[in-house]
């Protein structure tokens, strides 16, 4: 194992996204959101917003082992940036998470990118554990965020 985080072992299925999860996946993101970012209007938050953050980008889904979606993963692959990783509560600590990184095309050994937002303290915690690094810092509408690296293998 690459990092020092240790999950609860699920049996996570890790697949593309369908056009049937469309509905469950923007009330994902919308109330992901609506949760954590309470620092953020929750009326700036839409379900609307999930077909439009992630229009191009590739979305994986993880499944629990009821068939239940437990989360979402989407890069935009041209840059190996990792736009979104969202997670519903009752899933959060139990490996999907990890599930999902480990599903990106060449994990661990290809080298990816995110920014996470600073009030966003469990989410940047996850990614440190897994092995990402600081690399810079900005300002979104939600707040100010920090640029996130995963180093290649061939780096590290």
């Amino acid at each position: 194992m690459h990092n020092s985080f240790h999950a609860t072992s699920m049996n996570w299925k890790i697949r593309p996204s369908r056009a049937e999860d469309a509905m469950a996946l923007a009330e994902i993101y919308l109330s992901v959101r609506q949760q954590t970012f309470t620092w953020v209007d929750p009326g700036k938050f839409h379900r609307e917003d999930f077909a439009a953050h992630t229009n191009g980008e590739v979305v994986s889904v993880c499944e629990a082992p009821d068939g239940k979606i437990a989360g979402f993963l989407s890069i935009w692959e041209a840059d190996d940036f990792i736009h979104m990783l969202y997670i519903l509560p009752e899933f959060q600590g139990k490996g999907a998470g990890t599930a999902l990184l480990r599903s990106l095309p060449g994990w661990p050994l290809h080298a990816y990118r995110l920014k996470c937002l600073v009030n966003n303290r469990l989410a940047k915690a996850f990614y440190l554990a897994h092995g990402f690094h600081v690399i810079g810092r900005g300002t979104s509408s939600e707040g100010d965020y920090e640029e996130l690296s995963f180093p290649s293998a061939t780096a590290r």
